[in-house]
């Protein structure tokens, strides 16, 4: 069944799901956002801070193939190093998050290539300063969500941004099921972006213990913090920690040092390595195709919707 859905989000990419895969470093590369452009979204290269200058088009090229896709970069790094940006940029994107930070050095010129441009946003300081800059749309991301993010939650973080911009919004964090696209919908959002939902597919950039991890995983494992990125000496703003499921790692090192962290962590022991992962975590109970996850999210929030309307009576 192919979802009804129509939003500015729909319209825009000319998709049938309101959905944007979200760009998980060193999780969603080229085949992930491939498949989620193929399960009728829109899919997204993540960039993360530690990328070689050079950017890689070979996953763009994957992505490209299918339809409309995407990069996500972080401000604060390219502030310090823009020549990942000028790769992804080269690339042409059809949609470009400029996120954690001021965007305001490089909207124009990736809407010069043809992007549109997007920001995520954690607080409504953060949307301003997105507004200024001249974004096009905003992802109101929640502290459900795995990965680096913000301090408030979504339910209250999506309100908030909402009631405050004209821009389109999108809703992010703790969205992995039909309900939670349809209550974003609701809520007058144009779509959402999802993360955590997508890490148990085979299309995702990541080892069969990741997976195994995911698919074992409650909400209550998952925990917010800055330790892995002390330990692998990466300097995110002190404003964002991550969210991932709690390892052997965290409980042992929890108190330790920096000194101390970066001594001992290494990232291939599995009991050590980051899994970032959010709060939705505990909904992925299988391993299921990229493109499945998001033509079934979409589906299944066209029934929700529909299943309500009989509230609004007459």
């Amino acid at each position: 069944m192919i979802a009804v859905l129509t939003t500015w989000f729909t319209r825009t990419f000319g998709v049938d799901a309101p959905i944007l895969g979200a760009p998980m470093a060193n999780r969603a590369g080229g085949a992930l956002a491939a498949a989620v452009t193929a399960g009728g979204g829109v899919g997204l290269i993540g960039v993360g801070h530690a990328q070689t200058p050079e950017f890689d088009a070979r996953p763009a090229a994957v992505a490209r193939a299918t339809g409309p896709f995407g990069a996500g970069l972080m401000c604060w790094a390219l502030d310090k190093n823009r020549a990942t940006f000028d790769a992804v940029v080269a690339e042409r994107p059809d949609v470009m998050l400029l996120s954690f930070g001021d965007p305001a050095a490089y909207v124009l010129e990736a809407k010069a290539a043809g992007a549109v441009v997007g920001s995520q946003v954690n607080t409504l300081d953060d949307l301003r300063i997105v507004e200024a800059a001249g974004v096009d749309f905003v992802i109101a991301q929640g502290s459900e969500a795995g990965g680096h993010t913000g301090h408030i939650a979504t339910l209250s973080i999506a309100q908030q941004v909402l009631d405050a911009t004209q821009l389109p919004v999108l809703v992010a964090g703790g969205i992995a099921t039909g309900r939670g696209v349809a209550a974003a919908l609701a809520a007058g959002a144009a779509g959402v972006m999802v993360g955590t939902a997508l890490l148990a597919s085979g299309e995702a950039d990541a080892p069969d213990w990741v997976r195994e991890r995911i698919l074992g995983a409650r909400a209550e494992d998952t925990l917010y913090t800055d330790l892995f990125d002390r330990a692998q000496g990466f300097d995110w703003p002190a404003r964002w920690g991550g969210r991932l499921i709690r390892n052997e790692f965290a409980d042992t090192y929890a108190d330790a040092t920096n000194k101390k962290l970066r001594a001992v962590y290494d990232k291939t022991d599995p009991t050590h390595a980051s899994v970032y992962a959010g709060e939705a975590v505990e909904l992925i109970t299988e391993l299921r195709p990229a493109a499945t996850v998001v033509a079934t999210l979409a589906a299944d929030a066209e029934r929700q919707l529909r299943s309500v309307a009989g509230l609004l009576g007459g």
